[in-house]
């Protein structure tokens, strides 16, 4: 029988990242939110320090597994953690000193020498280019091996923590003529000649959290800093599979994202009940929903599209824990919980009328940092695509 419960593992972490969200993001969210192309934010300092000393990606089995057949590991504590602190504030989630999307990236295709050797460090995530967005396989940026050394040049853009983190892992071409099968991972360290930050964006929302654009000019990098294997597969079934471990990457980052658009929807739907009860509307639950007031249902559907969105991202978290493929339910939970965040977020900011629209409460911001993750991490079209390909048995070349 399934058992959708926690284990004291996970339920202690949850909890401390919990405590986290409400003693340290939320005093300060509003602050920050007024401060943009900031330093790491100090109040972040401590923090970053012991998450990276108490390490990550360890796995354990919960109280319901069978021996060692079933694990709760690094993916289920991470989509737990991230939902927490989502709560509090997604941007300074995303600024915490040692935290980075391209730290996903080397846990998944990086070889256990590199998961050592760049573990501790704060990688950013550099995919997105000027003339590449949602196709991640039209990457331009190229990279070249002359001798010991990898040279790569191109141009980058919305790369979250590129300006703050100490690496940033860079998506790039090895042959343009080889399409997908020739676009690999490299890890380029901050302060390498070659890599300039020549930006950072103004944005609607996660204000505090940098998005740079980055240009690389003939800059060097150390040969094994590629993740993964440097050879080009040579046949279509091969060229298939090869892009697929590096697109493993988005697999492992889904849904964390998802569990962003989790988080903050919770945090702004709890905000909005504690509003509406002060003004004397009452959740009793003890009514269906065609016989509750107008505005309890609103409330009831928007508490249950949250919950299918939660259920989605623990099936594709405990997936991963569990070396299955988890393609499919990654993109499921991602367009659920993206396109539900940012719905209900909206709609909380509606239904508390001016105070969801003005600043004394976190409503407006909670809608306007849920807009991109929507649209971060593939966006609500690209999800579906994924899915109705995977469904069908259609290639990328079938179904576009």
């Amino acid at each position: 029988m399934i058992n959708l419960e926690l284990p004291k593992k996970l339920l202690m972490a949850q909890q401390m990242s919990h405590q986290v969200a409400a003693t340290v993001f939320r005093p300060i969210a509003r602050k920050y939110d007024k401060i943009e192309h900031c330093d790491t934010p100090q109040e972040l300092i401590p923090l970053g320090q012991v998450i990276k000393g108490m390490g990550t990606g360890s796995s354990g089995a919960g109280p319901e597994s069978a021996g060692d057949s079933i694990k709760n590991g690094a993916n289920m504590t991470q989509v737990l953690t991230t939902g927490e602190m989502s709560w509090g504030c997604i941007g300074l989630m995303l600024s915490i000193p040692g935290l980075g999307l391209g730290n996903a990236a080397i846990q998944a295709v990086g070889t256990p020498e590199q998961k050592e050797r760049f573990g501790g460090l704060h990688c950013a995530m550099a995919i997105t280019e000027p003339g590449c967005g949602s196709d991640s396989a039209a990457v331009k940026t190229s990279a070249v091996l002359d001798g010991d050394e990898w040279v790569l040049n191109g141009e980058k853009i919305f790369a979250t923590s590129a300006s703050r983190g100490d690496a940033v892992v860079v998506w790039a071409t090895l042959d343009k003529s080889k399409g997908k099968a020739a676009i690999k991972s490299f890890v380029v360290e901050r302060g390498t000649p070659g890599m300039e930050i020549v930006r950072c964006e103004d944005k609607m929302g996660l204000r505090v959290s940098d998005t740079a654009a980055i240009v690389f000019t003939d800059c060097r990098i150390p040969k094994d800093n590629i993740l993964g294997s440097a050879e080009i597969a040579d046949t279509a079934e091969a060229r298939k599979k090869a892009f697929g471990g590096v697109m493993q990457t988005f697999d492992n980052t889904r849904p964390p994202v998802a569990a962003m658009a989790y988080g903050v929807a919770r945090a702004a739907l709890e905000i909005t009940k504690d509003v509406l009860q002060k003004e004397g509307v009452e959740f009793g639950y003890d009514k269906s929903i065609n016989n509750s007031s107008a505005l309890q249902a609103e409330i009831y559907r928007m508490e249950a599209e949250l919950e299918a969105a939660r259920l989605l991202i623990l099936k594709a978290a405990w997936m991963a824990d569990n070396k299955q493929p988890n393609s499919t339910q990654a993109s499921m939970c991602k367009a659920k919980a993206g396109r539900v965040g940012n719905k209900i977020t909206l709609k909380c900011v509606e239904l508390c009328g001016s105070l969801g629209y003005g600043e004394e409460l976190l409503l407006e911001k909670f809608a306007r940092d849920s807009k991109i993750l929507d649209i971060f991490e593939g966006t609500q079209q690209i999800q579906q695509l994924i899915i109705a390909r995977n469904v069908l048995g259609k290639s990328s070349s079938e179904l576009k």
